[in-house]
């Protein structure tokens, strides 16, 4: 494509335009560029024309929207000046009602210095990124529109992610030893913003790196004095730890000091990099090692490891060594609880190297056994795992024959296509959960069998109404891990049983596997847990009456917000926006609905809702005819009680006839709680709805 694909936007400082070559794009008047700005905001979405209005006119006038039509297309002849007289536009479009601005996602700075500013990396590499992007600002964000209001949440994010670059920029000076460069960007970043404790934390650390301590201290001093004084606050544990960090010395403060782990760590790194010759196949997979590692510390960690897996299936095919390929795939072996994929492109290409190396490996060396039959969705109890031991090849020395560590690296890529087929409807998923899950337990292997267990849990999801199936694997999960010391699949047993007790409304039950998950979890360092049990809290809130819709919407964008960075982007997308809609669902107000709220991919079952709330029957009637069944996963029962509600609503008696018999099963459930996140109260009401 040409013409439109060049255009680049700026919104970092006045809003602006620059076409292919570099040169600035005319925009004409303040409400074309306002125009601009306002879909820009909208992040690719559509903005309905009434809302354009709104936001464009304090008092619109009589012709507000031939003006505002007028407005468009001048906009659409200055970013696409050679499209061809009567051919749609390919930029700013129109569609449904209203226009959206379908800007690659490079065009906008504002969305490049998100990415830039997120991204994870070595030190040198974030700070020469950082650097390039903090460049990149021209003035305050939306500078020509500060006091619009549907552009003041965007230029407060903005804003705070321009902080948050400054200080990521300091981190990666201090990292790479350049204390003394970073000294006066921090002293100028407190002195304007002086409530931000990182802001304070990263410039006392590099005054002590420059031999400055008694004015490191000072900092510290003044940072309480001005917390205290002027927001009646005590400074935050780091600070305080810091400060006493500082007075005694401690020798991780030192520029490239260690503590004592660090300097194993290091010392070891080192002696392996002069061991093992660059090149050799040992070094990929001790890397996998290290991501497996790397993708549960969450945010950064967590995409950087997803990125470099694939990274080390590809380098390990290209050596041509089946097994070695086969060990690579399978020893990623991270447990996941949720069911949506985080990066479906990433899973394809596992899943499809994973299915090579399979086809490329000797046929499986065990026997067919009757647990081949039985279905995925009923787990086999623990003392089945003992009653298939004379099964497995493992002789009493515990010395794994051949053709058993080759049968083990086969359930691990079985196990994996598991894992990264889940939530795709896929009829190869189940199959190969059940088979690794055989394999496992006739080998009587814990760690795979954990492993396979959790491919397992994945594939439980082709019907609703099995909360007490996941509710046996979690059970078999904490008992395994418990008894072989597999912590994080302990916490994933604890985790797989709180949703599928919050989804049979045992709150009790689900209480005592969050604080057992959040014990393991600051026990093992594993912050991404966190997440899980703090929305689930929100969850429980809601479901049991404790506090009033208005509290419940509050803590749910405080959970929201722990969500941003966590390097979970299937899980986060579009989030928010539903359990808002499900509380409001559940709570009915006079609250207005946010049409242009990015349900991400739960959009075909909310949308007919929010259009009814909007009155728009018809229009909701359309979509509804269109919806399609939901995904297999953990809000499978949502989205069928959604699509119930708006199919009652509008009288679409087919539609309530495919919802209710999805959703008898579920009858006994909480729709929703299943996912520990959000609830629609009991399916049981729908059932009746649809009756």
């Amino acid at each position: 494509m040409t013409g439109a694909v060049q255009v680049k936007f700026g919104v970092l400082g006045p809003v602006a335009a620059w076409d292919g070559a570099g040169d600035a794009i005319a925009l004409k008047g303040p409400r074309h560029r306002a125009v601009l700005a306002r879909l820009i905001v909208a992040r690719r979405r559509v903005v309905p024309v009434a809302h354009l209005v709104t936001d464009l006119w304090e008092d619109p006038p009589p012709d507000a929207v031939g003006a505002l039509r007028t407005f468009v297309a001048a906009l659409r002849r200055a970013l696409e000046p050679q499209r061809p007289p009567r051919s749609p536009a390919r930029l700013l479009v129109t569609e449904g009602p209203g226009y959206a601005l379908r800007a690659e996602p490079d065009a906008v700075d504002a969305w490049r210095f998100e990415r830039a500013v997120t991204a994870a990396g070595p030190p040198a590499d974030v700070l020469s990124r950082v650097e390039e992007a903090l460049g990149w600002w021209r003035g305050p964000a939306y500078a020509d529109f500060s006091d619009e209001p549907w552009a003041r949440t965007e230029r407060s994010r903005l804003t705070e992610l321009r902080l948050h670059a400054v200080e990521r920029q300091a981190e990666a000076r201090l990292d790479l030893g350049l204390a003394a460069e970073a000294v006066p960007d921090l002293d100028t970043h407190v002195a304007e913003h002086p409530w931000r404790e990182e802001g304070w934390r990263l410039l006392a650390l590099a005054l002590y790196r420059t031999g400055r301590q008694g004015d490191a201290l000072a900092v510290l001093r003044r940072a309480r004095d001005l917390l205290v004084e002027h927001l009646g606050v005590d400074p935050g544990p780091e600070l305080s730890r810091l400060e006493a960090d500082i007075l005694h010395h401690a020798p991780h403060l030192d520029p490239g000091g260690q503590g004592p782990a660090d300097t194993v760590w290091a010392r070891a790194a080192a002696a392996y990099d002069r061991s093992v010759p660059s090149g050799a196949r040992a070094r990929l997979e001790s890397t996998v090692g290290l991501m497996r590692d790397l993708a549960v510390t969450g945010g950064g960690g967590l995409r950087a490891a997803r990125e470099h897996r694939v990274a080390a299936i590809a380098a390990a095919e290209e050596l041509g060594d089946v097994e070695l390929t086969a060990r690579v795939i399978g020893a990623y072996d991270v447990p996941a609880i949720w069911t949506r994929l985080d990066d479906p492109d990433q899973a394809s290409h596992v899943i499809a190297a994973a299915e090579r190396t399979l086809a490329a490996l000797p046929p499986c060396a065990l026997p067919p056994g009757k647990a081949a039959t039985r279905a995925v969705t009923t787990p086999v109890p623990e003392h089945a795992a003992a009653a298939s031991h004379d099964a497995a090849t493992t002789p009493a020395n515990g010395v794994r024959s051949p053709m058993g560590a080759r049968d083990a690296v086969r359930a691990r890529l079985l196990a994996t296509i598991a894992l990264e087929s889940r939530g795709t409807n896929s009829a190869r998923g189940p199959v190969t959960a059940r088979e690794a899950e055989l394999l496992a337990r006739r080998l009587d292997d814990p760690g795979l069998l954990a492993f396979a267990l959790n491919g397992v849990f994945m594939q439980t999801f082709h019907r609703t109404g099995l909360a007490p199936h996941r509710d046996a694997i979690g059970t078999e999960l904490i008992a395994l891990s418990a008894r072989h010391g597999l912590a994080t699949y302990e916490v994933l047993g604890h985790l797989i049983r709180l949703q599928a007790r919050s989804a049979l409304a045992d709150f009790a039950g689900a209480d005592a596997h969050a604080a057992a998950a959040d014990h393991l979890a600051a026990r093992h360092e594993l912050p991404l847990v966190g997440v899980f049990t703090q929305w689930y809290r929100v969850l429980r809130l809601d479901a049991t009456g404790q506090a009033p819709p208005q509290e419940v919407e509050a803590a749910y964008r405080s959970a929201a917000a722990r969500l941003d960075g966590a390097g979970m982007p299937g899980l986060e997308h579009g989030l928010l926006p539903l359990a808002l809609l499900c509380l409001r669902l559940r709570h009915p107000s006079p609250a207005s609905v946010d049409d242009s709220a990015d349900f991400g991919p739960y959009e075909p079952w909310t949308r007919p809702l929010v259009l009814l709330r909007l009155g728009h029957r018809r229009e909701a009637a359309a979509k509804l005819r269109d919806v399609p069944d939901p995904p297999h996963d953990l809000l499978l029962e949502a989205m069928w009680c959604l699509v119930a509600r708006a199919a009652a609503a509008v009288g679409d008696r087919e539609t309530m006839a495919r919802a209710r018999t999805a959703l008898a099963p579920a009858a006994a459930e909480l729709a929703g709680a299943g996912s520990g996140l959000l609830t629609l109260g009991p399916v049981s009401q729908h059932l009746d709805l649809l009756r």
